[in-house]
Parts: C-alpha cells; sequence; structure tokens
C-alpha cells in the first residue's frame, strides 16, 4: 500500500512563507500527477493546487493564485507547495494526494480522481 507523508506544516505569521513536501512511500508507482488539498475547521476539503506530471501543467484554486506555488519530481513521486504571502483564512490542514484517475484533463481538483492520501500537515497562520 502506497503511503504519502506530508511535512512542513507549522505556526506562521500573516505574510509569512512556508513549503509543504509530500513523498511516497514507494516512488515507482504510477500516477498521472499530485495536487493538494486543504481543509479548514467546519470546512468541506478543497483543492489548492495540482500538478500534471505530463507537460508540467500546474493548475491553481482562485484564492492561491498568485501566492502558492506547486513542484514535483516524477520519478519519486514526490510534490512541493510553496507557500508566500499567507493569511489566516489559508489556516488548514494540508492533504497531498497521488492522481491515480485521468477521466478527464478538467477535473484534476476533483477529490475521487485521486486514489492516495496523506494524512495531512497543519498550517496555522496568526494575524
Amino acid at each position: 500500500q502506497v503511503q504519502l507523508v506530508e511535512s512542513g506544516g507549522g505556526l506562521v505569521q500573516a505574510g509569512g512563507s512556508l513549503r509543504l513536501a509530500c513523498a511516497a512511500s514507494e516512488r515507482t508507482f504510477g500516477s498521472y500527477g499530485m495536487a493538494w488539498f486543504r481543509q479548514a475547521p467546519g470546512k468541506e476539503r478543497e483543492f489548492v493546487a495540482a500538478i500534471r506530471w505530463s507537460g508540467g501543467r500546474t493548475y491553481f484554486s482562485d484564492p492561491v493564485k498568485g501566492r502558492f506555488a506547486i513542484s514535483g519530481d516524477n520519478a519519486k513521486n514526490t510534490v512541493y507547495l510553496q507557500i508566500d504571502n499567507l493569511k489566516p483564512e489559508d489556516t488548514a490542514v494540508y492533504y497531498c494526494a497521488a492522481r491515480t484517475r485521468y477521466s478527464d484533463e478538467n477535473r484534476y481538483a476533483t477529490g475521487s480522481e485521486y486514489g492516495y492520501w496523506g494524512q495531512g500537515t497543519q498550517v496555522t497562520v496568526s494575524s
């Protein structure tokens, strides 16, 4: 069973930066790409960013565009999320996920496309 392990979360002040990392326990399993989702207290899980291995295309949700960057290594099934200019509303548990289904190009933000999930890392932004 493939496991994804996130790291890099923490408590930061508004305006600060963090770099989250996610590594797979097995580096050779096949995936179409990887993504980050987040879930704030009392809210549903939401898509944050994704990277498609083929062509390296990246996708971002509107609230994080211009502040977040995603990168990764296909061969190692690792993915990173650089978060700059953090805001209190970014406070959430951040989950990485590996995309194991590819039903449609535009379903990168759909949780059911992702077959493997990490346990999450907490990001807390103080004002």
